[in-house]
């Protein structure tokens, strides 16, 4: 199982905590994560994230379902950054 680091800037930090979203659309997937934030209590955000597969993320990542969880959630899209570890 592909462990990835993603990181990207939100709106709101306590908002971005606190939905529930990130669970109901990536859990059904088999895809897991662990959240963090910057302790300088900037907006910035990462996640660890365990995956089935790269496939299954990637399509993920594509969808209607989790473009509109990110708005949701405030996230900042043109900030996202995603690491594979190797």
């Amino acid at each position: 199982m592909p462990t990835l680091m993603v990181f990207h800037e939100v709106d709101d930090v306590e908002h971005w905590l606190a939905s529930p979203i990130r669970r109901e659309v990536f859990g059904p997937l088999g895809i897991t994560m662990r959240t963090f934030v910057d302790p300088a209590k900037s907006n910035r955000v990462g996640l660890i994230v365990t995956v089935p597969d790269m496939e299954t993320f990637e399509q993920a990542m594509e969808s209607d379902a989790v473009a509109e969880a990110m708005r949701f959630d405030g996230v900042r899209a043109e900030t996202l950054v995603t690491l594979v570890e190797c």
